[in-house]
């Protein structure tokens, strides 16, 4: 169990829904924190349902075909507190792709590193302009923090990668 469990488990604290309900909510506020697509989500609800976190009714509306809801257990409650303290109190352990990349930048020349690393810059100049443009969510303080996390983290990698640039162009 990962934090896309919590993810999941905590979403259906709030209330019972049907998994589209659940994907389109991940999807309308939460796709900036979270990269887990539909297929993982129903892999996952269908894990914590035979695990006992989660229970499964059919739902029937008019003429609709039928859909499954889900909804969080006792157990399942339990779970969600457990990895919630456990995920609060974990130390990330980060790794960069780009790392990689920089370890072996020297086989380039200085102006095409720059010009890798200039794309690089205008790349995350891009995300941090779309995390500054999401709205607040003023039923979740949780979620107004995330958004706040990855923007600081990625300020913070765009002024280093400035300060990189600027070393390589001087040297």
């Amino acid at each position: 169990m990962d934090e896309r469990t919590l993810l999941l488990l905590g979403i259906l604290k709030s209330q019972s829904l049907h998994g589209y309900q659940i994907n389109e909510f991940i999807d309308k506020n939460l796709s900036r924190i979270t990269s887990m697509k539909k297929a993982t989500a129903y892999s996952i609800l269908d894990k914590l349902n035979t695990a006992g976190f989660i229970s499964v009714r059919e739902d029937q509306e008019g003429n609709r075909p039928p859909r499954k809801v889900y909804s969080i257990t006792p157990a399942g409650e339990e779970e969600f507190y457990l990895l919630l303290r456990g995920n609060l109190s974990e130390q990330d352990t980060t790794s960069f792709k780009g790392d990689i990349g920089l370890m072996f930048m020297d086989h380039l020349s200085k102006e095409e590193a720059i010009d890798c690393l200039m794309l690089r810059l205008n790349g995350l100049t891009e995300q941090i302009e779309e995390l500054q443009q999401t709205p607040k969510h003023n039923f979740s303080k949780g979620i107004d923090l995330s958004i706040e996390h990855h923007l600081v983290c990625k300020q913070a990698e765009r002024d280093w990668l400035k300060s990189v640039i600027e070393k390589l162009k001087n040297e």
